[in-house]
């Protein structure tokens, strides 16, 4: 084995706002003692997410995954989703956790979103909504979407934890579909350490997601429904408030180090590279490369097994399909699904974040040629 990292290099490392300016803007709370309950704060960073993400509606949640099970809990579902098991297990757990049934829906072999010329022969009488997923900074093919889905009546959600800051055709991805869910995780571009949001368009949808996110709470004397504790804290939302201002600067330089591991990787068969979709500005969140091992003599196992001692950790992501693990791998068939199974089996994810040098990106990109290589001569 041919060199080392000096300090392991993660998948992904939290973007963080400068110390002092974070301090500053949490010290009013040792004053006010208001730490919750959609606060000033809290407030604010709605407001400054919606001229961001050119929205005019937006509910911050605890966190991704409640963005999700509120926005599906509000619409009042009842039935099958198409969804895509190509796909982090929280969007299929938001669905089942609703009592609603996943029906799993290909993705195409092109982009890894859900294949839309295959959703249409999954739709029944008990198709009540489709819940496709942007993935790595990727968008779906939201125009055929909202076209399936209006001459069929079903709402649509997108989970869009991947998409901060992406636009299609100058369209923020967050605003299509009746829904968007987006997540503020540690390892996003753009974070609140834990977080999420739902961007919505119906004003009703609105008070019921305050009154979800509240306990079903609707006002001081007034509970009329079973709700959740998922609304954000003012800690996050100033952590937020502070990472904002800086994530187009973050967006920029992933696409430096995106752009740096194009090309320590290219010309090597075997490999499929990620792209960017032609009309969509993308944010960089991910480096997802396919390793094809009849190909290279190589897996993505062994790559990556091979990675870590060289201290570098990667990830399978997606790896296992949601309907191949045990949660659910008794209930639905992966079969249906092959082009996904194929993607599981051999995607892999890059480091990629601000603070990542690109020699570093460099000296990943020399270890797996020589890792190729060396499975070459076996």
């Amino acid at each position: 084995m041919k060199g080392r990292l000096e300090k392991p290099v993660y998948v992904t490392r939290p973007s963080m706002p400068d110390y002092n300016e974070y301090v500053e803007r949490i010290r009013p709370l040792w004053d006010s003692h208001i730490l919750t309950n959609m606060a000033e704060y809290h407030q604010q960073l709605e407001q400054e997410l919606c001229r961001y993400l050119q929205t005019d509606r937006i509910s911050l949640m605890t966190n991704g995954h409640m963005a999700l099970e509120m926005a599906l809990q509000s619409q009042g579902l009842s039935g099958e989703v198409i969804t895509t098991p190509f796909t982090f297990i929280s969007t299929t757990h938001a669905i089942v956790r609703n009592n609603l049934t996943p029906v799993f829906c290909d993705i195409n072999e092109k982009d890894l979103t859900i294949d839309v010329s295959k959703i249409e022969a999954l739709i029944s009488k008990r198709t009540c909504a489709i819940v496709p997923v942007h993935i790595y900074g990727r968008i779906c093919d939201v125009e055929k979407i909202e076209e399936i889905a209006k001459r069929h009546g079903l709402k649509v959600i997108y989970d869009a934890a991947h998409a901060f800051g992406v636009t299609y055709k100058g369209k923020p991805a967050a605003c299509y579909g009746d829904m968007s869910i987006l997540s503020f995780h540690a390892t996003k571009v753009f974070n609140t350490v834990e977080g999420g949001a739902v961007i919505y368009h119906n004003e009703e949808d609105g008070k019921e997601l305050y009154s979800l996110k509240n306990f079903g709470i609707r006002s001081e004397e007034y509970i009329d429904g079973v709700g959740a504790n998922a609304k954000m804290d003012e800690l996050r939302a100033i952590m937020g408030l502070c990472n904002l201002r800086n994530v187009e600067r973050e967006i920029t330089r992933r696409k430096v180090l995106f752009e740096a591991y194009i090309e320590g990787l290219k010309d090597i068969p075997g490999i499929t590279l990620p792209f960017v979709q032609k009309d969509v500005k993308t944010n960089y969140a991910y480096f997802p490369v396919l390793f094809d091992k009849e190909i290279l003599g190589v897996g993505r196992d062994v790559i990556y097994e091979e990675l870590k001692k060289r201290n570098v950790y990667t990830r399978k992501y997606f790896y296992p399909l949601v309907n191949d693990t045990k949660c659910y791998g008794n209930i639905y068939s992966v079969k249906g699904t092959p082009v996904a199974e194929k993607a599981a089996a051999s995607v892999l994810t890059l480091p990629i974040y601000a603070d990542l040098e690109t020699e570093t990106v460099s000296c990943i990109c020399a270890y797996i040629r020589e890792i190729i290589g060396q499975g070459e001569k076996r």
